[in-house]
């Protein structure tokens, strides 16, 4: 946000670049040795902390300005243990701390948004990181603003009569507040109203939910045996069958993977040989599974992001026994292609072979037709916008229970004994799933499919490949490609101190440099357009993009 004076936009991050750490040194030198006489002066005016090389800093930009920064470190000793003896005594125990250090804002930056919002990225970096405690030496000048923040003093003052501080600490249950105060502060900062602070949430999960699917998992929870719950379960397996042309589901605790662990036994007991597909992370996960089963499979392994080529899967379907089976991931979560489902069933039809597919990814935010599908697996969390925990397996045969040899929650025809209840049920989760099955509607669909071509056009208009061409593009998840040189990781850290989630951590997404815009939990046009705004700002520092962005910005406004 800019202040009243500047219209050039605030931008937070994490310092990477050489020109943002010179800027660091100097306002390191202006602050702790001009302002406030805590170290010697020199004449190259500059001051490298001790600690340089552990910290990380949290900075804020206007343009390429540096206007405020705050270093966090995580490895002991800190500064302040050679301050204060003891220091874990003034301490809550159990605790995973970091220190806060250096902080400096520009003058003229003082009665701006800066401060506390340097202070709310810092928050929101610690908890990534694992921190539950942050611990500083805050200046005697703003104590009552530290402890509006929800700091709290411990020990006696540390420093020199002319620059003293306090010791103070800020725990985790102290953090929700600290974003939420962060809101009270800026409006002491800035004239006019404080801007409402809102997650944009773009991840594959847990995707953004409606409120009446919150609602219903904040209602009372009912008993798992009750007449009450055994008909919502029948009513929402009826629902399920219709949304997708299944003959049967069950609907089991757990998440996607115990679904394809379940399906994987179920295949074992066929005693046949099979032909699992992969092009991505999922369909590779597909083969650990079977691997794990001890089944008997070809696999046609393509690079990821590649497509299926119909006469070489023809090929090694021919060589398959009648009666045996074919495995793959229908969305390809990891690369957002849409691998062939109708093709395929056309062809295990022919050859009298059981299809089964990964369908996490697609039942709910698109239409799928399980028809003729032999097993197909679902989870709550995903395409079906509701939350994470249930897990579904399609069939279109009557299962056996088969105690002797799997476990309960892995055997199919124990669920379908016990009409999908034979364990203790969240029924909370299943109340909140009930009310995402019913909002699954065709107009559903057809909104992320229309708001996912107008992002995949934005998107290239600022430069990014997208891994998936647009003859397969899932409509569910966009992998973005990053410009030269410009690191995914690094994006995505930037576009969530500034309040969007994108998926970039998983270790898969990481090796490749990619980061993901998901469209499962059906985000609305506008935080859309939020979106696209922001990657505009955030990529302008990055000089391969900065053409591209300078052409395309007229037409992203618009």
């Amino acid at each position: 946000m800019a202040d009243k004076n500047d219209q050039t936009e605030y931008i937070y991050k994490i310092a990477t670049e050489d020109w943002e750490i010179e800027q660091i040194h100097r306002l390191n030198y202006r602050t702790f040795v001009e302002e406030i006489p805590q170290h010697a002066p020199n004449t190259d005016e500059r001051l490298v902390d001790r600690f340089h090389a552990e910290n990380t800093y949290i900075i804020c930009l206007q343009d390429r300005r540096l206007m405020g920064m705050l270093a966090i470190r995580g490895t002991r000793p800190f500064s302040i243990d050679s301050k204060l003896a003891n220091l874990d005594a003034y301490l809550p125990t159990g605790r995973s701390a970091c220190e806060v250090r250096l902080l400096a804002v520009e003058p003229d930056a003082r009665k701006t948004v800066v401060f506390p919002k340097l202070f709310e990225h810092a928050v929101r970096h610690c908890l990534h990181n694992g921190y539950d405690i942050c611990i500083i030496s805050a200046t005697t000048r703003q104590l009552k603003l530290y402890r509006h923040l929800g700091f709290v003093p411990f020990g006696p003052l540390v420093g020199s009569e002319q620059a003293q501080y306090q010791p103070m600490y800020l725990t985790l249950e102290n953090f929700g507040r600290t974003l939420e105060k962060s809101t009270v502060l800026r409006s002491s900062f800035v004239e006019g109203p404080a801007p409402e602070q809102h997650v944009l949430n773009f991840l594959p999960g847990p995707v953004p939910t409606s409120s009446e699917v919150r609602q219903a998992l904040s209602g009372p929870a009912i008993s798992h045996r009750s007449k009450l719950f055994i008909t919502r379960m029948a009513d929402i397996r009826a629902r399920l069958c219709k949304l997708t042309g299944a003959a049967d589901v069950q609907i089991m605790l757990g998440s996607g993977t115990i679904a394809n662990a379940t399906v994987a036994n179920q295949l074992a007991l066929l005693g046949t040989t099979g032909l699992i597909l992969s092009n991505g992370e999922f369909g590779e996960r597909l083969a650990g599974n079977a691997r794990n089963a001890g089944l008997r499979y070809d696999w046609l392994q393509l690079p990821w992001g590649h497509t299926f080529d119909m006469a070489e899967v023809t090929r090694l379907a021919e060589r398959l026994p009648a009666g045996g089976w074919i495995w793959f991931v229908h969305h390809e979560t990891s690369t957002g292609i849409m691998n062939p489902l109708d093709a395929l069933k056309k062809l295990a039809d022919r050859l009298n072979l059981h299809l089964c597919a990964d369908c996490i990814s697609s039942i709910g935010a698109m239409p799928v037709d399980l028809h003729g599908m032999y097993l197909a697996t679902c989870a709550s969390g995903k395409g079906l916008g509701s939350f994470p925990g249930i897990a579904m397996v399609f069939h279109n045969y009557k299962p056996e229970p088969h105690p002797d040899r799997f476990p309960g929650y892995l055997d199919l025809g124990h669920w379908f004994e016990n009409q999908s209840v034979p364990h203790t049920h969240s029924t909370n989760l299943v109340a909140a799933l009930d009310i995402a099955v019913q909002q699954a509607t065709p107009e559903r669909m057809q909104q992320i499919a229309d708001n996912a071509k107008w992002l995949r056009e934005q998107l290239q208009s600022l430069g990014f490949q997208l891994a998936a061409s647009e003859d397969v593009a899932s409509p569910g998840i966009m992998t973005i490609l990053p410009v030269k040189e410009m690191s995914a990781a690094e994006l995505g850290e930037e576009l969530e101190m500034r309040g969007f989630w994108l998926s970039y951590r998983s270790q898969y997404l990481l090796n490749h440099n990619w980061i993901q815009a998901a469209l499962l939990g059906n985000p609305s046009r506008e935080s859309l357009e939020k979106l696209v705004h922001m990657l505009s700002v955030v990529c302008r520092r990055t000089p391969e993009a900065k053409a591209t962005i300078a052409a395309a910005a007229k037409a992203v406004k618009s």
